[in-house]
C-alpha cells in the first residue's frame, strides 16, 4: 500500500502532463461548442475558429526570461 506522501509525490511529478492534457481538452471542447480560441504562436496571437480558419490578431512581445530564484512584479 502506498503512503500518502508517495501518492502526493507521484501526482506532483505528473502535474505538467495533466495540465497539458487539460489545456488540450479545453481547446477542443471550446471549438466543438462553436466558440473560437486564441492561441499563442511564435509569430503572434491567432484566433482559431471551429471551421479551422485562423485569423492573425496581433504580434506579441518576446518572452522575458526570469531566473528561477528571482521574482518579477508586473504592474
Amino acid at each position: 500500500m502506498s503512503t500518502p506522501e508517495a501518492v502526493i509525490q507521484y501526482l506532483e511529478e505528473h502535474i505538467p502532463e495533466m495540465a497539458g492534457a487539460a489545456i488540450t481538452q479545453a481547446y477542443w471542447q471550446a471549438l466543438a461548442s462553436g466558440s473560437s480560441v486564441l492561441v499563442n504562436e511564435p509569430d503572434g496571437l491567432y484566433e482559431v475558429f471551429p471551421d479551422g480558419t485562423r485569423t492573425f490578431v496581433k504580434p506579441l512581445p518576446p518572452p522575458t526570461p526570469v531566473p528561477p530564484d528571482q521574482k518579477r512584479i508586473t504592474r
